[in-house]
């Protein structure tokens, strides 16, 4: 019998936005990935570490601690640069892309994203896969 808690990875969705956040949460659980989420930037840090994320999706403009520092702090967190992160936002802005590259975040997908592609780059990043 296959073990129960077999996914394709785990998944730490960061956004302000209720809807949102549960759009991407429910996509990724849809595809078999077992997905946590958070629901700012401050969230996520205190929360990352028990979660043990294989990939964060993280929108960029939310309270207390938006995605560019919290991007920030995870890649140079010792347990958390490991991490995979996909930034999500409706800034798309080629300098917002360059920043994103400079912190070292892996992917760039601005709103309004296509679910399928969502799917199709946390795939991409996860180890053995792509």
């Amino acid at each position: 019998m296959a073990a129960v808690d077999e996914v394709l990875g785990k998944i730490l969705v960061v956004d302000d936005d209720e809807v949102i956040r549960q759009l991407i949460a429910v996509n990724l659980t849809l595809e078999g990935f077992q997905v946590e989420t958070a629901t700012d930037g401050q969230d996520c840090l205190d929360r990352v570490r028990d979660v043990k994320p294989d990939v964060i999706t993280l929108d960029v403009m939310m309270p207390r601690l938006d995605g560019w520092t919290t991007a920030t702090r995870l890649r140079s967190g010792p347990d958390t640069g490991h991490i995979k992160v996909v930034l999500i936002t409706a800034r798309a802005q080629e300098e917002d892309k360059r920043r994103g590259e400079e912190i070292g975040v892996h992917a760039y997908l601005p709103k309004p994203f296509d679910p399928a592609e969502l799917i199709q780059v946390v795939r991409d990043l996860l180890p053995g896969r792509g």
